[in-house]
């Protein structure tokens, strides 16, 4: 008996209703899983990285250069291939689970074939993605490449090895963008020199690329320590320092001059089509782009109105403005000596919601959990993130925090609602599960998509609350400052990339209503630039969950169970939003009596 078979028939059993799905009874289609499996085997080759992100070493040595366009040419026919041989299955004769896989792996085969129509090979990387800067997560041997054996080492020094020839293609594909008028704004180049430069180590020892050497494994032999030692010093001298020169002083003397002044892909060679293609990608919905933005201009005054509110119960005289300058540079704000300091904080946080998880939450990761600082090297140009652990636990989810300046590290800038978000129960609990549920095809096991993934964390940051957090009215508005963010974003990215909104004008609006220092805003409006409807994912995501919730308790009264709708929202993985309304429609149904 299948797992969904199964909990159907334990439904079924519990409230004596029937299932909507009259499929639900049929096995398996073993044909479509072996269609799915040998997709994602094919595809760890294509995209190593991936491979290596989820624990597979297999390809932990190969580096593509995979924007060429011989390789594109290669993916078209990679995900030509599959689409062809998935709709040659008749959906209505699959059962639910293959149904489930089916509608979501023929929108990724067709929004993947969509995208290669778009230039964007043109622009290889920018100051926020891309693979000069994961090289560095990568080589430091605190990313995701292990450094646990001879072998470990060896597959890296192979797959840097590839690195200069990654970064002169990419020089080629820069100069085909100027050709064709394909470029980064001029603001964002400036910000990709400092971050070349800085990876030019003066001294082979000093590199971060010579982490790895430094903190040899017990085990290793002399000779093999002697050997390594002196292949990473020529590694890294003569090839990453002079490949990351190379990238630095083309930025500098060829690319900055020819970079454009505006500041949205409007600007473009269909730039216009590629913003709605974006939209599709990354929110999983055929919303325009206006559609968007007055959504986020209603959520930008309905926080602002809670924002006000809470302002009153501080008794803070002064205006909505004048309250964030307050927030954002009051000393009692600031309470921290040293990074270690805020990095208890954060694990004081964990603890307080620890009591609360186990009654929202019936499954919860195996995968064990670390909170860390942010490298130095990156720090100054990074946002906290979640970097995912192996599914096999022996590599931890990460929380890594960035801390420039401990002392100026300001405790209202949502630490609590940034932690539910990033870390638990947002990033670590969806991807650790989805991870670790080995009866997912694997493009749904280690798959994903931005509007799901980005939507369950900021869903998770309305559950504060009720996990015993925003106690303090300044956490609160701090948190209220998180989502207001997200709302703004709807408004930003769309008004730069369709409405002509210049960088300039973005900043403006984002300071204007939130608690955000103007280096802190023109981070955020550079990396909205840089990743054009990225930022939609996360707001359309949460609306979406909220909505479901409060549907189902509206529909179902006493027989709704939060722990359940939790479990079943991550149960499946990170589907479209389409294809989870449909599923959590079909798990209602059964909760009916």
């Amino acid at each position: 008996m299948t797992r969904s078979i199964l909990i159907a028939f334990l439904a079924i059993s519990i409230c004596g209703c029937k299932l909507s799905n009259t499929n639900a009874g049929k096995e398996d289609n073993k044909e479509l899983a072996t269609l799915l499996n040998n997709y994602y085997e094919e595809r760890l080759r294509l995209y190593p990285l991936e491979a290596t992100a989820i624990g597979d070493t297999r390809y932990n040595n190969i580096l593509p250069v995979d924007f060429t366009d011989s390789y594109r040419d290669t993916l078209k026919a990679f995900y030509s291939r599959h689409l062809t041989y998935v709709t040659k299955y008749d959906r209505e004769n699959l059962n639910s689970k293959d149904q489930l896989s089916y509608d979501d792996f023929k929108r990724e085969m067709e929004i993947s074939l969509e995208g290669l129509q778009y230039r964007e090979n043109y622009i290889p990387f920018q100051q926020f993605w891309g693979l000069p800067l994961t090289m560095g997560q990568l080589g430091s041997g605190t990313g995701n490449q292990p450094f646990k054996t001879v072998k470990d080492y060896d597959d890296w020094l192979s797959r840097a090895s590839k690195f200069p020839a990654w970064a002169d293609s990419s020089i080629v594909y820069f100069r085909k963008g100027i050709a064709a008028g394909y470029v980064l704004p001029k603001a964002l180049v400036v910000k990709m020199i400092p971050q070349m430069q800085a990876m030019q180590a003066k001294e082979d020892t000093a590199s971060l690329f010579f982490g790895p050497v430094k903190k040899f494994p017990d085990g290793f032999s002399d000779e093999d320590k002697s050997r390594l030692t002196t292949a990473f010093r020529t590694l890294i001298h003569e090839q990453i320092i002079p490949a990351y020169k190379r990238l630095g002083d083309f930025l500098a003397g060829e690319y900055l001059p020819k970079a454009r002044a505006t500041s949205g892909i409007s600007a473009l060679p269909k730039g216009a089509d590629y913003y709605q293609y974006l939209i599709r990608s990354q929110t999983t919905t055929n919303k325009t782009p206006e559609e968007i933005y007055q959504i986020g201009l209603g959520e930008v005054a309905r926080i602002g109105r809670l924002q006000d509110s809470v302002k009153s119960v501080v008794g803070f005289k002064g205006d909505i403005s004048a309250f964030f300058e307050f927030m954002k540079n009051g000393k009692q704000f600031m309470p921290f000596k040293t990074p270690q300091e805020v990095l208890a904080a954060f694990e004081k946080i964990h603890q307080r919601i620890e009591p609360n998880l186990k009654k929202m939450f019936n499954h919860v990761p195996k995968t064990p959990f670390e909170i860390r600082q942010t490298e130095a090297f990156r720090a100054a140009s990074a946002s906290a993130e979640y970097n995912q652990g192996s599914p096999d636990g022996t590599r931890p989810g990460i929380f890594y925090v960035p801390i420039l300046d401990a002392t100026t590290f300001n405790s209202t800038s949502g630490m609590e609602s940034l932690f539910l978000h990033e870390a638990i129960p947002g990033h670590h609990y969806q991807i650790s599960l989805q991870q670790e549920d080995t009866t997912l095809p694997k493009f749904r096991r280690f798959g994903g998509n931005n509007a799901y993934v980005e939507g369950w964390a900021l869903y998770c940051e309305s559950l504060g609350k009720e996990l015993g957090l925003y106690t303090d009215p300044y956490q609160y508005v701090a948190a209220l400052g998180d989502e207001i963010h997200r709302a703004i974003r709807l408004v930003v990215d769309v008004g730069l990339h369709t409405k002509n909104m210049t960088r300039e004008e973005a900043i403006k609006y984002m300071m204007e209503h939130e608690a955000i220092s103007e280096q802190g805003a023109t981070a955020e409006i550079e990396r909205y630039m840089a990743i054009p409807g990225q930022a939609l994912g996360y707001k359309i995501g949460a609306l979406k969950i909220a909505e479901l919730r409060n549907k189902y308790q509206n529909q179902l009264g006493t027989n709704f169970n939060l722990a359940n709708f939790h479990d079943n929202i991550l149960k499946d993985g990170a589907l479209p939003l389409d294809v989870l309304e449909r599923k959590m429609d079909a798990w209602a149904a059964t909760q009916k009596k």
